[in-house]
């Protein structure tokens, strides 16, 4: 008897709710609602086995969305003083504990999540999957794919499950404009590493984002500072992203592409838009 997945038991005994799966040793109640047509004696049934609300093992003819080691998507369809709760196909809905929760979730929320046995012999859903990711996509450098947030490192950025399947991270160099857990991104694949893992970059190849950050910077600098930026390309990289959400290269690149099409001047302490 595996908790936690799906597998073929034999009717070993009948009963007017149901009947019992298993052996003379281990036996789990198929309950009467769930028993496909015309079950009898000695046959055997596909179920998957779980806790009903008081915490009896069960067994159920339904497909749940997730089973052990594996991965889904799933809706929060409540919240409660001990996590969250999830509809992962079955009558009980699964538990995301609070401490299992990579960040925090409310009602209506999707999230990417594995299931695991908990120290009280109960199913439960952790938002932790970077274990349970996988590390052999068919993508190469320079591939465009999408994926989940789902956790974050100071050292290392920010963590992606590409198709919610194949493991994968933005490096803090990476992380320019609005990333947040949770939210689902595009990027391009910046280098497949020997492990097999992915980095991303959420930015256009140069030339293009070239144009782009040069636009940026132009937008800023007449919506914020009416046509002058009271710093210059030699100002701090921390000063830089803040303002602009990219990096100093960058900064200086976009710059040069605006002083190349003579669109700005750059003074002493700031730089001027040219009219």
């Amino acid at each position: 008897m595996k908790l936690g997945e799906t597998q073929t038991l034999s009717v070993v005994k009948q009963v007017d709710f149901g009947v019992y799966l298993g052996n003379d040793e281990e036996r789990v109640l198929l309950p009467k609602k769930q028993l496909p047509k015309e079950v009898k004696l000695g046959d055997s049934v596909e179920v998957f086995l779980y806790k009903d609300s008081s915490d009896r093992l069960i067994a159920t003819t339904n497909t749940p969305r997730l089973t052990i080691n594996g991965l889904a998507l799933l809706k929060v369809v409540d919240t409660g003083k001990m996590g969250a709760f999830l509809d992962w196909g079955l009558e009980k809905d699964l538990l995301l504990p609070f401490k299992q929760q990579t960040y925090k979730v409310q009602k209506g929320d999707y999230c990417l999540v594995t299931l695991y046995i908990d120290k009280s012999e109960r199913l439960c859903a952790t938002m932790k999957v970077y274990h349970s990711l996988c590390t052999d996509s068919p993508y190469k450098k320079g591939s465009q794919v999408t994926g989940l947030i789902y956790d974050s490192s100071d050292e290392f950025g920010l963590f992606v499950a590409v198709d919610h399947r194949y493991s994968a991270r933005i490096p803090p160099h990476e992380m320019y404009g609005k990333l947040a857990l949770g939210q689902s991104v595009q990027g391009r694949v910046a280098a497949v590493k020997q492990d097999g893992k992915l980095d991303l970059s959420v930015r256009d190849t140069i030339p293009k984002q070239m144009d782009r950050d040069a636009n940026l910077i132009l937008r800023i600098m007449e919506e914020k500072y009416g046509g002058e930026l009271p710093f210059t390309d030699k100002s701090s990289p921390e000063l830089i992203k803040k303002e602009f959400s990219m990096s100093k290269a960058a900064f200086k690149r976009g710059i040069g592409r605006l002083l190349k099409e003579e669109k700005i001047e750059i003074g002493e302490s700031s730089i001027y838009r040219l009219k």
